[in-house]
């Protein structure tokens, strides 16, 4: 549409897990289907990530874990957003979690976590289907 902005997604990997592979082929992909890209690297806080997020006035924070703090993590950045004022920012997660963790998180407030095997096409398709710029 003329005049819409590009979508404005943060992809950031809260924790101590340094397995930022899979992050940063997202937030490539992201950006080749056209999204503005802010990647805030390994080993970032709640916080860091958070203020990052709205001092980038992104639309959407997607977060990557693997090494099983997701739970806590997750929900800090879901708190912190909330106590900023910005919970309409959009939280997605991906990465390996029990299965019966999902259900939480999306209580938490997460719209969908993503899990190994999808396909980058279909997050980027789900992204673009359920994630508008916020005004």
């Amino acid at each position: 549409m003329v005049g819409e902005r590009k979508l404005r997604v943060l992809v950031g990997k809260p924790g101590l897990d340094g397995h930022d592979r899979g992050s940063r082929i997202i937030a490539r992909t992201f950006r080749d289907a056209g999204f503005e890209v802010v990647y805030t690297g390994l080993h970032q806080t709640p916080e860091e990530i958070v203020q990052a997020a709205i001092q980038e006035d992104v639309d959407l924070i997607g977060l990557s874990s693997l090494a099983g703090a997701h739970l806590y993590l997750f929900q800090r950045v879901a708190e912190l957003l909330k106590e900023k004022g910005a919970e309409d920012i959009a939280l997605i997660g991906g990465g390996i979690f029990p299965e019966e963790d999902i259900p939480r998180l999306k209580e938490l407030g997460y719209q969908e976590i993503f899990i190994p095997g999808e396909t980058l096409d279909h997050i980027v398709d789900w992204v673009q289907a359920n994630v508008k710029p916020r005004a």
